[in-house]
């Protein structure tokens, strides 16, 4: 297949774009940045803000096939806390989300779009299916552009009878999500603290999310392009994460754990536009696309500890 993945310098992107490779399917990356981790990805250097007919030509010019199976939209500004305080973020999330719909339409592309739990909003009435979202309760400028960019894909393909694939994740983590400068992200944030010494706080004590191994994770995706691809799915929103809860708290224990040490750990309240409940519910996945995740956050955070402390120990990351 052929397959262009907006935001391809990013965690998810770079790890699916790695798997599809490795499989032997063709991938186009568009990203406004280079990636930090690798040069394997065939990638334009490109403003996903302003809007193109093609992504072929301009910086970082790579040639594709004039056909692609997929479009897979994963770009976005995605820390949550961030984008309250500068919520500009969010109406470009939207304005980037329409403008690759458009490219879709115009070349008749179906397209995967990477959506949140976070549209969800703090479900204290613990509603998890996909079917029962209640948009009245978003609880940031980030979700709202989630919840945004899935109606927009609804009316295209209400409009222009656009094949689509909607994925709600839930708090990817994993291989190539270090890069802290850029973007911190809580649970690189707190393996590199903890292996410091380094007090960490934790937002919300009672906080309790879904946290996804990115091999699951880029699993299901896989799974999603395929069934889009070739027609067994066409319209379709699915929550894609472990199916089960864990706390924060428990989550930096099983990293100091898995570093060996004790974690120096103070716990504040909740951030404002912060879920503080999220366990998904999971069976349409496994209905739809045989998706059956099989890393629970243990182990998991045992991987990302292992990745993360051999990058930053080969690339002079103390």
């Amino acid at each position: 297949m052929r397959i262009l993945i907006t935001g391809s310098s990013g965690q998810i992107g770079t790890n699916l774009a790695l798997k599809l490779m490795e499989q032997g399917h063709f991938v186009y990356g568009v990203d406004v940045r280079s990636n930090r981790w690798t040069t394997q990805i065939n990638t334009l250097i490109q403003d996903l803000g302003a809007p193109y007919t093609n992504y072929k030509g301009g910086i970082g010019y790579v040639e594709y096939p004039d056909k692609l199976d997929v479009v897979v939209h994963f770009a976005a500004h995605a820390k949550v806390h961030e984008l309250v305080e500068q919520p500009l973020r969010a109406l470009a999330n939207i304005t980037m989300t329409f403008n690759v719909l458009e490219f879709c339409r115009q070349n008749n592309i179906p397209i995967i779009f990477s959506s949140s739990r976070e549209v969800y909003g703090d479900i204290h009435r613990y509603i998890t299916d996909e079917t029962n979202a209640d948009f009245a309760f978003t609880e940031s400028p980030y979700s709202a552009s989630k919840i945004s960019g899935e109606a927009l894909i609804y009316s295209y393909a209400q409009c222009y009878d656009l094949p689509y694939l909607v994925f709600r994740f839930s708090n990817v983590y994993g291989r190539y999500d270090n890069d802290i400068e850029r973007m911190e992200r809580v649970i690189p944030l707190f393996i590199r603290k903890i292996k410091r010494g380094e007090p960490i706080v934790v937002y919300g004590e009672q906080k309790v999310l879904d946290f996804t191994y990115v091999d699951d994770c880029i699993n299901g995706v896989i799974r999603g392009i395929e069934a889009l691809a070739s027609g067994k799915i066409k319209a379709e929103t699915i929550n894609l994460a472990y199916g089960q809860g864990n706390s924060l708290v428990s989550m930096a224990q099983f990293i100091a754990d898995a570093l060996g040490v004790e974690a120096n750990m103070t716990v504040a309240p909740a951030r404002v536009g912060e879920v503080t409940h999220y366990v998904a519910n999971i069976d349409k996945a496994g209905r739809l696309l045989g998706y059956e995740p099989s890393t629970p956050l243990k182990e998991g955070i045992k991987k990302a500890v292992a990745w993360s402390t051999s990058w930053w120990s080969t690339h002079g990351v103390e």
